[in-house]
């Protein structure tokens, strides 16, 4: 099992609930002293993990981990594409219009996002078709649902990664079979490092988009990052084995809520 991004908040909570759970667990990251860290705890706990150094926009770089995988455990069952994120410049925060926008910034965003997942994608799916068997796993959100304000290039890449997980469910199912599933979790509101500043203080009350998203919230509460690890073992097991171009929502009533 492959995991990019897999050294972030969500991405560590969910490699050591799936080694945890018997799965033996590729972390990809940029960041090596946490993805090593995180592997020693896993093993720690009696479960199997490697971390590999990566780029998910680098086709070099990831054709080298999956060989380097496939080398020392001759298969590739489930990719989880959970790298992903943003940038200021990408936003347009109510003291700025349309105009601000950092085209730069919001192509640097919609790649990280969307052609992030789409290359790996591309490059791990390849012996899962050799195998006749495998599980495409991809991030969505809740701006993929509806446009959020601020979050522009971040909510387009979303959006495009919903799009691009029912296309391919349908492609290689028609393609390479029925043993190759394409599926997509949509986590609401969970707090990580990369968004605590926008949606609390620094005493731990909610910001104003903090509140406004409680206030959109039926249980009244942001996520936590274990609560989203249940939707992705049934994702990933035989248990959805006649399940492809799903996308699940994990929010708490967030993406429902109407009035």
């Amino acid at each position: 099992m492959v995991i990019t991004g897999g050294t972030g908040i969500l991405g560590s909570v969910i490699a050591s609930y799936l080694a945890g759970e018997g799965a033996s667990v590729v972390i990809l990251g940029r960041r090596r002293e946490a993805g090593e860290a995180l592997v020693n705890e896993i093993r720690r706990k009696g479960g199997e993990a490697l971390f590999l150094e990566t780029d998910v926009m680098d086709a070099d770089r990831l054709t080298q981990n999956r060989d380097e995988i496939l080398a020392r455990y001759g298969r590739i069952d489930v990719l989880l594409n959970a790298a992903g994120g943003n940038m200021s410049g990408a936003n347009i925060p109510p003291e700025k219009t349309f105009f601000d926008l950092d085209m730069n910034q919001f192509d640097q965003v919609v790649r990280l996002n969307l052609t992030g997942s789409v290359l790996p994608t591309q490059i791990f799916l390849q012996p899962m078709v050799q195998q006749k068997k495998g599980v495409i796993l991809n991030f969505s959100s809740m701006a993929a649902f509806r446009p959020m304000t601020r979050v522009v290039g971040y909510a387009a890449a979303k959006a495009g990664v919903t799009n691009f997980t029912q296309f391919l469910a349908t492609e290689v199912a028609i393609k390479f079979g029925e043993g190759i599933r394409v599926n997509a979790v949509a986590p609401g509101f969970f707090l990580t490092e990369q968004n605590r500043e926008l949606l609390t203080n620094p005493d731990g009350s909610y910001t104003k988009r903090g509140q406004d998203v409680i206030r959109q919230t039926p249980f009244k509460r942001l996520g936590r990052p274990e609560e989203l690890c249940g939707t992705i073992h049934y994702l990933v097991s035989d248990a959805s084995a006649f399940v492809t171009g799903s996308t699940i929502t994990v929010d708490g009533g967030f993406n429902v809520f109407a009035m």
